[in-house]
């Protein structure tokens, strides 16, 4: 998300920190090649002039040029307003009316509306305890009622029971009173898409609003159109009226040009953003992280709550425990490349993590592999009990058994305990540092970072190379 413009935007601005002093031509010829980068990735034009004149008029002024540090001043700038563009606050999902309240889902067909529906309705179940249904009015598409039902069971949300040759406003009447019957607090509305804006599927859409009364109508767009997807969104909130975007694909958009313009040429607030297939691989938009995460400032704060939610409070308490004798076998290891990927992998981390934008590309470089974590998984699970526990008995026999095992070459198994053997090294020197509370730096990062919640203080030396 956002790969490209960051590194961009990071170069430039390296260039204007190294200067002593800031001249306005300094300034003027930074944003030139910010415009540039904006346009690059794709973010609408009228959205890019009225930045840079913002930018520029306020990073011109004899406070910033004189101050101390106008390099650091400028980012500053840079980040207030790119949090402005981006929306300022937060804006989360409206659910507070008088039960059922009716969240409609409407977009282009493709666009991930129907797996969105799902994902914010298990959200919704698990984070907010709320009790919700779900209902497919899409009559048109073969199965689409049958896979919002199939969605339905996998994250254990009830679905409306399928009547054959049943309109779409019908539908959701018959959704909305078996909600209030069977005392539901919310009812998801998945309404049929088409390959591009018609009429008919606006008058449709529009019955269905009026016959519901929906509480929150929220646009599902792909990211990766780009201004198409800005397009969309204007076009919808002209002729329904939308309170919000959920943009699907971020992770694959190494641009981010739709997240960019949409808030300021739509008004609309972006709300949610799938960045992955599983689902529970949905996120809040937050547009100061989101900010952060552009200029290469991290967003520690989404990486803890998402530690926090993913990582079992007794199972970091015994992690701790351990850590605390210097303990640390191969099934502490297994558990930490587990941790990892519910974290969304190496790389998901990284893009977290402020100033380290240098290394991740060193990172991309080596061929690091987050698909890497199953592979050394399966070593591991290749292993006895005993083996797990006491990794020093692992002799040459037994780890062609345990390579053969897991269908990899003996090499990988030497990596992993090479790697296993240098992890127990750290943990024994954490517990040695007496009770101070000092957290030691994380090997191969920079300095003063300590461990993530749950992962045992980081990555040793050399850790990269696991995952080529």
């Amino acid at each position: 998300m956002f790969d490209s413009l960051s590194d961009r935007l990071s170069g430039i601005f390296d260039g204007l920190k190294r200067r002593g002093a800031l001249k306005e031509s300094h300034v003027s010829e930074a944003m030139r090649e910010v415009r540039i980068a904006l346009l690059e990735a794709d973010v609408a034009l009228p959205v890019v002039k009225s930045f840079i004149k913002k930018v520029t008029e306020k990073a011109v002024g004899a406070e910033v040029l004189k101050s101390l540090t106008p390099g650091q001043q400028v980012i500053k700038i840079v980040n207030d307003e790119l949090t402005a563009m981006l929306g300022s606050e937060t804006s989360t999902i409206n659910t507070v009316g008088v039960p059922p309240t009716a969240i409609l889902m409407v977009g282009l067909q493709g666009s991930g509306k129907t797996t969105t529906t799902a994902k914010i309705a298990k959200r919704l179940t698990e984070k907010n305890k709320l009790k919700v249904m779900m209902a497919s009015l899409d009559v048109r598409r073969p199965a689409a009622q049958e896979q919002l039902k199939i969605l339905g069971e996998q994250v254990v949300v009830k679905t409306l029971p399928i009547i054959e040759g049943q309109m779409p406003v019908d539908i959701a009447k018959r959704a909305m009173q078996a909600a209030k019957l069977q005392g539901f607090d919310v009812v998801m509305l998945d309404t049929a898409g088409r390959l591009h804006v018609d009429q008919s599927m606006m008058a449709e859409v529009v019955a269905v609003r009026d016959a519901t009364n929906p509480i929150e109508t929220l646009l599902v767009a792909d990211s990766l159109t780009g201004q198409d997807a800005v397009n969309v969104a204007t076009e919808f909130d002209a002729q329904i009226g939308i309170t919000g975007v959920a943009l699907t694909r971020m992770d694959g958009d190494g641009r981010g040009g739709a997240a960019l313009s949409m808030r300021a040429v739509t008004g609309k607030p972006i709300k949610l953003v799938g960045t992955g297939e599983k689902m529970d691989a949905l996120e809040d938009f937050h547009p100061e992280r989101v900010a952060g995460r552009i200029l290469g400032m991290g967003d520690v704060v989404s990486l803890v709550e998402k530690a926090a939610e993913t990582i079992e409070q007794e199972d970091a308490e015994k992690m701790a425990k351990k850590m605390a004798k210097g303990e640390f076998d191969l099934d502490d290891l297994r558990t930490q490349l587990q941790q990892m990927s519910k974290l969304g992998g190496m790389k998901s981390i990284l893009n977290m993590l402020p100033g380290i934008g240098k290394m991740k590309s060193a990172m991309d470089k080596s061929g690091v592999d987050d698909k890497a974590f199953k592979r050394q998984e399966a070593i591991i699970s290749s292993m006895t009990k005993f083996e797990r526990k006491k990794p020093k008995v692992i002799n040459a026999s037994r780890k062609k058994r345990i390579a053969a095992g897991a269908g990899v070459g003996v090499p990988e198994v030497n990596k992993l305990l090479k790697m296993h053997m240098q992890m127990a090294k750290m943990m024994k020197k954490m517990s040695k540092m007496g009770k101070g509370g000092r957290m030691p730096q994380m090997p191969g990062m920079p300095g003063g970072m300590g461990g993530m919640p749950g992962m045992g203080g980081g990555m040793p030396p050399g850790f990269d190379k696991l995952f080529k």
